[in-house]
């Protein structure tokens, strides 16, 4: 591929606004890592995003670079990329990332930069610019990743609820108290590991377009670096008017219940990150959080919540598509 010309400022500018991204990507899906243990009391609200966000930056010794390879080589094709389309992307992302956090809806960030991708491409070149086999693995995974949490979560509540049958609740309360903590751990360590590397996607095919990296070449260690310190900054900020939703309207939540929700989020984001698949760790704890409250019966479910939820993950990748495409636009006057 043939390298874009670009200026060091415009790059410059477009890695900050992409780290900028990676920073609202945390502070807006803060909610999902921390909801649970917040809203079971096992941690305060300060304590959690600290927790939450040291094991964001951990999953940098954990997991190979599969989901940025699929941001970076998979979604658009590479040909097309330039400064433009990489700026129109990041606006129809940050944007969308901006409108739900204010108004409290838990979507999607990973899906709004998709959105941002496919957005400033088509206003590029059209839809022969689109790379299906990318693209098709996460939209996809926008219904199985929220049904695996489902399954997963409601598969470990029921192993729960038989083997502490015969447990006094207390104790059970008690056990489950200090396991939320690894839970979460492990369930933050998956959003960080999923997340942190669509942010190095984007920043990658960045550097490629200008002829600093070749597509063949390892991603930088300060693109990595950066990313995921970013994303864990954006955590321990927390995104606090999404936690109220997640932690307690979808279902009532307790000590073995979060346990539940979290560890099956995590195996999701685990199994997906390694398959080098991105998807919406939104969708998949939220998934995990109904899965849980549906073993009790549908009833301790709130599916007008969850419905709510459902038309903004619907909305995101066409909203945040469109926002892009104007800013592709917008970019080729300012930049």
């Amino acid at each position: 591929m043939q390298a874009v010309e670009m200026s060091l400022t415009v790059i410059v500018v477009l890695v900050v606004l992409a780290l900028i991204f990676d920073f609202m990507n945390g502070f807006h899906d803060a909610a999902n890592s921390i909801a649970t243990i917040v809203s079971t009391r096992v941690l305060k609200p300060h304590q959690a995003v600290i927790w939450a966000a040291f094991f964001n930056v951990v999953a940098i010794f954990i997991f190979h670079l599969s989901v940025a390879k699929t941001i970076g080589k998979g979604t658009i094709d590479p040909g097309v990329v330039d400064h433009y389309v990489v700026f129109g992307a990041l606006i129809g992302a940050i944007v969308w990332n901006i409108v739900t956090w204010y108004y409290g809806i838990p979507s999607s960030s990973s899906h709004a930069l998709i959105g941002g991708l496919v957005g400033a491409a088509v206003a590029k070149g059209g839809t022969g610019t689109l790379i299906w086999g990318g693209l098709g693995k996460a939209l996809i995974f926008i219904l199985i990743a929220p049904v695996l949490g489902f399954l997963l979560g409601g598969l470990l509540m029921v192993a729960i609820s038989w083997i502490c049958n015969s447990m006094a609740p207390r104790k059970v309360d008690k056990v489950f108290r200090r396991l939320q903590l690894l839970s979460a751990a492990a369930y933050s360590i998956g959003h960080g590991g999923n997340d942190a590397q669509k942010t190095i996607g984007i920043i990658w095919m960045l550097l490629v377009a200008a002829g600093i990296t070749t597509s063949t070449e390892s991603v930088p260690t300060w693109v990595i670096v950066a990313c995921y310190t970013s994303m864990g900054l954006g955590t321990m900020f927390g995104g606090w008017r999404i936690v109220r939703t997640m932690g307690q309207r979808i279902t009532k939540l307790n000590q073995a219940k979060g346990f539940s929700a979290n560890m099956g989020g995590a195996i999701t984001l685990f199994m997906s990150t390694m398959l080098g698949i991105p998807v919406s760790t939104t969708h998949t704890i939220t998934g995990a959080i109904a899965g849980v409250g549906s073993t009790g019966g549908p009833k301790n479910v709130r599916w007008g919540v969850a419905g709510g939820i459902v038309w903004a993950w619907i909305l995101t990748i066409p909203a945040s598509g469109l926002v892009a495409a104007v800013a592709w636009w917008v970019g080729r006057l300012i930049l």
